[in-house]
């Protein structure tokens, strides 16, 4: 007979269960409904292996299965494709054995293994550390390689080789999320990878979970809690789920299931104070083990991948990846697709990539990571790899031109001024002189999002505003439609007393915190905040000008429709402000913020 399980252990599995399907789905790249399938190219086997490997930190095992195309041997090679499980999935999930599966039945030997910490894979969970995960990843390119052999012996001799180099196999990875930033760590420390697809990934985990969008500067976000906290109750509650697993998946009683440094992170943002000093240690860390601290070190091509429905890695994550990789030389383009984490994953656009179905012929993404491997894997000089950028239009229904191109993305075009009338005017002489106030409450009065609403199918309210608490500027009808894409701008100035009387003091969250938006108004006075996107604000010093970026957004503001630029006091996806904070923003022709958009015309 089953041991009965304790009722509160019971509940608390259910609640995680939950929390586990709402994160790993999407990170998970599960299939999506009503996907077009590519029929079976070819046949393969499979064969389930396990690796022991040294991170440095612990021992333990990787879990993985080997997909071996039908008709390849050490006559006739074929270059390989690693790919692992989102946050939270394993090697079985839809989107990693699929992406296996699929690239086995075009003649890539492939292999999925679950991400340390996940599956039957142990370790702790270490956040695709470079100096840890990396180092697995890096095990199963030796035995690509042919340097090393499976737990239980088994070796290969059929992966094509890098020119003369015995040691160095012909090995591509692609995988999503947390599946995406274990490429370019991989690629940082092993330079035998030779080509990378990261989709929905991070560029900096600080930024992604305690976004600072008032540019360079050293203060602190605003803490992203829901999708954070989704995260961290996936990664304790795994012994929980499954109370079997490897004694080197458990660290201690405080951090059951992370390294520690991840469970101090968590505990201090969800503290709601930025202490001096531990704010630093900390936020350095979730860098550390970040693309932003070792792009320096990636050279394989990089096809870049990111969603546009996404209020967790949003688009300027992978543009900050991409410029960093340009900019250094390093091969490197990037496509805006239209799903990420947020809501739709389940559900995209018609004719859009899922790994899990394996259509890549049939998708526009799918074509340009097929021509990606066939170049850089495959050595074919001729494949096109595409333009630069890519962007998916929803506002196209004609199937194949959905998608436009460009060779970089677009640059910031048109400015508008806040007027004190609550005008969004298109030149300073329109701005009228005046000052408006709002005051945030103690609990939050705006709404953008429930983060993980959309994955469990459960309602989210539409984003809202209460009055008294936010102020916003309005265009006047457009005269024609207006294609923004890109990350719009904003530079601004406020008036707060009681912020400027305690944000000096040692603990940063004294400062003022503020939320920008754009809205879409529609002739009928609807309103759509384009993907539920917000740029928090920890404003560094209220005395002094600063500037915001906003979150990228592939977004077409029709004729007649207006533009509707929207400060808030607080939202309730993210911890806000410490005590009741008035704001004041005065405008005059000769001094008032304005906001700039990337047009595409």
């Amino acid at each position: 007979m089953d041991r009965a399980v304790p009722r509160s252990r019971a509940t608390l599995a259910a609640a995680i269960g939950t929390v586990a399907f709402a994160v790993a789905a999407p990170l998970a790249l599960a299939v999506p409904a009503g996907a077009t399938t590519t029929p079976p190219l070819g046949e393969y086997t499979v064969t389930e292996l396990k690796f022991t490997v040294d991170t440095g930190e612990r021992t333990c095992v990787v879990d993985a299965d080997l997909y071996r195309p039908n008709g390849v041997d050490a006559h006739h090679t074929a270059p390989a494709v690693l790919t692992t499980n989102g946050f939270g999935g394993n090697k079985a999930d839809g989107g990693t054995a699929g992406t296996a599966k699929a690239f086995a039945q075009r003649g890539y030997v492939g292999i999925a293994y679950s991400g340390l910490g996940f599956g039957k894979s142990g370790c702790l969970v270490s956040l695709d550390d470079p100096r840890i995960d990396a180092k697995a990843t890096s095990a199963l390119i030796d035995f690509l390689a042919g340097r090393r052999a499976a737990d239980d012996g088994t070796k290969v001799d059929y992966v094509a080789k890098d020119g003369q180099r015995g040691d160095d196999p012909r090995v591509g990875m692609i995988g999503g999320s947390y599946g995406g930033a274990i490429q370019l760590a991989t690629a940082a420390v092993d330079h035998r990878v030779d080509a990378l697809v990261p989709l929905i990934t991070w560029n900096n985990l600080a930024y992604s979970l305690d976004p600072q969008n008032a540019g360079n500067t050293d203060v602190p976000g605003a803490y992203k809690w829901q999708w954070a906290n989704g995260f961290y109750l996936i990664g304790e509650g795994q012994p929980l789920l499954a109370p079997s697993l490897d004694p080197s998946r458990y660290n201690n009683l405080t951090c059951l299931h992370f390294v520690t440094r991840a469970c101090d992170t968590i505990r201090m943002l969800n503290s709601g104070r930025y202490p001096a000093g531990s704010t630093d240690e900390l936020l350095d860390y979730a860098r550390s083990v970040s693309p932003v601290s070792y792009l320096s070190k990636v050279k394989a091509p990089t096809l870049l991948v990111q969603g546009q429905a996404d209020s967790l890695f949003n688009l300027n994550e992978a543009k900050a990846t991409y410029e960093t990789l340009k900019g250094q030389g390093t091969t490197a383009k990037m496509i805006w697709q239209s799903w990420g984490h947020s809501g739709g994953i389940t559900d995209p656009a018609s004719g859009e990539l899922s790994l899990g179905a394996g259509n890549l012929e049939t998708s526009y993404v799918g074509q340009r990571v097929l021509a990606w491997f066939d170049r850089y894997l495959r050595g074919n000089k001729q494949a096109d790899t595409g333009p630069n950028f890519a962007y998916y239009r929803d506002w196209v229904g004609e199937p194949g031109r959905t998608y436009a191109t460009a060779s970089r993305p677009p640059a910031l075009t048109d400015k508008y001024y806040l007027s004190g009338d609550g005008k969004l005017v298109d030149n300073r002489s329109k701005v009228v002189r005046g000052s408006r106030e709002y005051r945030n409450w103690l609990i939050p009065t705006s709404h953008s999002e429930s983060s993980l609403a959309g994955l469990v199918g459960l309602p989210d309210p539409a984003p809202y505003d209460t009055r008294g608490t936010y102020l916003d500027w309005t265009t006047e009808p457009l005269a024609s439609a207006t294609d923004v894409v890109g990350a719009p701008k904003a530079t601004l100035k406020v008036v707060s007393p009681r912020t400027e009387r305690v944000q000096n003091s040692s603990d940063a969250a004294d400062k003022l915190v503020l939320f920008v938006k754009l809205y879409d108004v529609a002739p009928d006075g609807r309103k759509t905040l384009a993907h539920r996107l917000v740029a928090p604000v920890r404003v560094p010093d209220v005395t002094r000008p600063f500037t915001v970026t906003l979150p990228g957004i592939v977004h077409r503001y029709e004729k007649g429709h207006r533009i509707q630029f929207v400060i808030a006091a607080s939202d309730d996806a993210y911890l806000g402000n410490k005590g009741v904070k008035p704001v004041t923003v005065t405008s005059a022709p000769g001094d008032t913020g304005t906001v700039e958009l990337p047009v595409v015309r």
